[in-house]
């Protein structure tokens, strides 16, 4: 990379916490080496109540964008100079795009999770999904199911500070798409989540749970919800086979790590980026193989 860099690499980067895990880094880099960009992107590790002065920090380096992941994406939104459309219906970004100055906050997690589907060979068009979690990623995932022709979403939250957020997005998506049916329960009502997740063609953990340092731990507490025509999806990426993953697979599940989304929001965030196509079989080939 060193031979690459120059007095004008743009930079770029990924915020939240923990962070040092992320494989964004060797991605974009990768990529950007591959079609010859002069780009670097770095992570840093950034705390809810650090974000407004890293937003500041990347206007005062005029760096070109970067991407957002948990804990901050909700409060990222609150600094941008303008939202997506999804963005503004969803609350949080997990993409920023500085464009000559003005710093525009994109969503692609939900379009990444529905195309990582995709190229696994399902389609969630009439299926009914219950979610776990109501922070950025979640919401992505619920708003972006929903417009995409799921029949039915049930969402499962703690109830903190995101919940009534939760109760917002689902009067939107019925707003926006009326054909969806959508529920909200409460995360700690273990009967209700086990019922909802046998009833249903896919389940998606969109919390931290299974995250390192968190590996040990699951957001299914009864694996009796586990059926063997059930499509599991974590959105948690390191490790690649959470406890989530490990325990579904031996009651039959189909499951799906959250490598391939990492993939594919990549790929939507790296032509906001750049305008330009990330190589993404060679990009398979050299992190996915």
């Amino acid at each position: 990379m060193e031979k690459r860099i120059s007095g004008h690499t743009g930079l770029l980067a990924l915020m939240g916490s923990p962070i040092g895990h992320s494989g964004s880094p060797a991605m974009y880099n990768y990529s950007f080496q591959k079609l010859g960009l002069d780009y670097a992107y770095l992570a840093f590790d950034i705390q809810i109540a650090e974000v407004k002065d890293f937003v500041q920090s990347m206007r005062l380096l005029k760096m070109k964008g970067g991407n957002v992941t948990m804990p901050c994406k909700t409060e990222a939104a609150k600094y941008m100079d303008e939202l997506s459309p999804a963005a503004k219906i969803i609350g949080a970004i997990n993409t920023i795009v500085n464009e000559n100055g003005k710093l525009v906050g994109h969503i692609t997690d939900g379009t990444g999770f529905v195309d990582n589907l995709k190229d696994h060979g399902i389609d969630i068009k009439g299926k009914k999904l219950t979610i776990a979690g109501g922070g950025g990623a979640a919401t992505a995932i619920q708003v972006q199911c929903a417009l995409d022709g799921a029949r039915e979403i049930s969402i499962f939250n703690i109830k903190d500070d995101f919940f009534e957020r939760t109760l917002q997005t689902a009067r939107k998506i019925k707003e926006a798409v009326p054909g969806c049916v959508v529920n909200v329960f409460d995360l700690a009502d273990i009967e209700t989540m086990t019922r909802e997740i046998k009833d249903s063609d896919i389940f998606v953990n969109g919390t931290i749970l299974g995250m390192k340092p968190m590996e040990d731990q699951s957001v299914v507490k009864d694996l009796s919800a586990f059926h063997k025509d059930l499509v599991v999806v974590d959105v948690v990426y390191n490790p690649e086979e959470t406890k989530l993953l490990k325990e579904a697979k031996s009651c039959g599940c189909t499951c799906i790590s959250g490598k391939g989304m990492l993939l594919w929001q990549g790929v939507a965030a790296f032509k906001l980026f750049t305008g330009k196509d990330m190589p993404v079989e060679d990009v398979k080939r050299e992190f996915y193989s």
